[in-house]
């Protein structure tokens, strides 16, 4: 995911690019402007990396002449198209993120109602519950999954 800078006309030129501080209120509108950007730039460099992938896919052929060479391709662009469909879903994460942006609910934990961290937040903008509630999720799946 590339790193995103959100600037304002009141950054002045050469200032060090706006990140969310705990300091501020949260979720305001610099924080929201920040994190939808974010978003933004990760969904399109996404979808430019898989439009590379279907441009490679319809130039190149996997007609070749070695059998070993052939499968040894046909199990590479498996393994690519494997990543572009975990990709395919992410962005469907990425929309659902940006639509709660729009909506005013970015930001809080969807079990809890609580704010997530902003580092948490800033290590994945698709974040949909705290910490402690994804644990929570997690811990409750592993044991559902034993019995």
């Amino acid at each position: 995911m590339s790193d995103v800078a959100v600037m304002h006309a009141d950054d002045a030129a050469g200032a060090e690019p706006y990140r969310p501080h705990a300091d501020e209120p949260f979720m305001n509108e610099r924080q929201l402007a920040y994190f939808r950007a974010k978003l933004i730039a990760w969904r399109d460099e996404i979808l430019k990396e898989a439009n590379q992938t279907l441009a490679t896919l319809q130039v190149e052929s996997l007609r070749e002449p070695d059998v070993n060479d052939r499968a040894s391709s046909e199990t590479d662009w498996g393994i690519e198209l494997r990543t572009r469909d975990r990709q395919r879903k992410l962005i469907s994460k990425i929309e659902s993120a940006l639509r709660r942006v729009d909506a005013g609910e970015y930001g809080y934990c969807e079990v809890t109602g609580e704010p997530i961290s902003l580092q948490r937040l800033e290590a994945r903008p698709i974040a949909t519950m705290t910490l402690e509630a994804q644990e929570r999720h997690e811990r409750y799946e592993k044991v559902t999954r034993e019995e």
